[in-house]
């Protein structure tokens, strides 16, 4: 069992749909209100524990009862909760949604205790990823916070996965600690300063990413797949051919199942096919949570994508 330690985030997500969303000063009626577990950090957490890894979090909450009902999350979910820190003054993060029949959504975020989770904190609990075999770092943290993180990492031999979502410009900063860059296709392009539309081609995209110092860059592109870029060039490795039903949450089960193959000192291309088969077989369900598939289903389809990588 490969042990991986998630430093990241937790964010309550409030919803409400509605059959139209509102427009400046306008009120709408909305249905169906219900709180539910979000969060890059902890997606990922609950996605790595049912791979069957021993998943530690190092993250911050308030002390509030959404920080207590993700604390329970992570129980049920067998992960480690000993590593959660509590904020002195701010409350657990939330996202508030909108979320409207036709698809479009609304959504305003506060950062809560993930924005008071510093390097001050990775320097004074540096245990849980000292005894890791793998740790992974969205950006809903602090980058700065990240970054310390997985310098403690590198000076461990621990593999640091960094997913730069929300993405951030990246240009300029120490990045020869990162093992595998995780951005999907518009975040590639913000993280080089460039639009997340801009026209550039994916793999000359890759290619820049790469050249800032990390050993792989791992492009991120829905039903195509992932795009591999390392020293030895470039590769693609396809998607599974599922039914889709809902894609949120698939690129945090993506980065789950490729921390759990490395984790379990499998091949890059096998940790990888690890990640696409996870992150394929949850979009057949909905609610990001609930659609995260078990060890035995995703072992039952890992041969597919691995035996078809070109």
């Amino acid at each position: 069992m490969g042990a991986v330690t998630i430093v990241g985030s937790y964010v309550v997500a409030l919803v409400v749909d509605t059959d139209r969303l509102p427009v400046a000063e306008e009120t709408v009626i909305g249905w169906n209100y219900h709180e539910t577990h979000g969060g890059k950090g902890s997606n990922m957490a609950v996605a790595a524990a049912r791979l069957g890894a021993d998943v530690r979090f190092l993250g911050k909450i308030g002390r509030d009862r959404y920080g207590e009902a993700f604390l329970e999350l992570l129980r049920e979910e067998g992960v480690h909760d000993e590593d959660v820190l509590y904020a002195d003054a701010t409350p657990t993060a939330v996202g508030f949604i909108i979320s409207c029949t036709d698809g479009r959504n609304i959504i305003v975020t506060d950062r809560g205790a993930n924005g008071d989770f510093s390097p001050d904190d990775i320097a004074s609990h540096s245990d849980p990823i000292t005894r890791a075999d793998v740790i992974v770092s969205p950006l809903e943290i602090q980058l700065d916070t990240a970054l310390a993180a997985a310098r403690v990492a590198r000076r461990h031999d621990v593999f640091t996965i960094l997913n730069p979502a929300p993405a951030e410009d990246l240009r300029g900063h120490d990045l020869d600690c990162v093992f595998a860059l995780t951005p999907n296709e518009g975040e590639a392009r913000v993280c080089l300063g460039l639009p997340p539309d801009d026209p550039t081609p994916d793999e000359d995209i890759a290619v820049r990413l790469h050249e800032l110092g990390v050993e792989h860059v791992l492009l991120t592109r829905g039903e195509k797949g992932v795009l591999w870029v390392s020293a030895e060039g470039a590769r693609v490795v396809p998607a599974l051919r599922v039914n889709v039903l809902d894609t949120v949450g698939a690129g945090d089960a993506f980065n789950a199942g490729l921390a759990v193959g490395l984790s379990e000192k499998r091949s890059m291309a096998e940790a990888i096919s690890l990640g696409v088969t996870t992150a394929s077989l949850s979009t057949e369900a909905r609610e990001t949570v609930l659609s995260y598939p078990h060890r035995d289903a995703v072992s039952r389809r890992f041969s597919e994508v691995l035996s078809s990588i070109a």
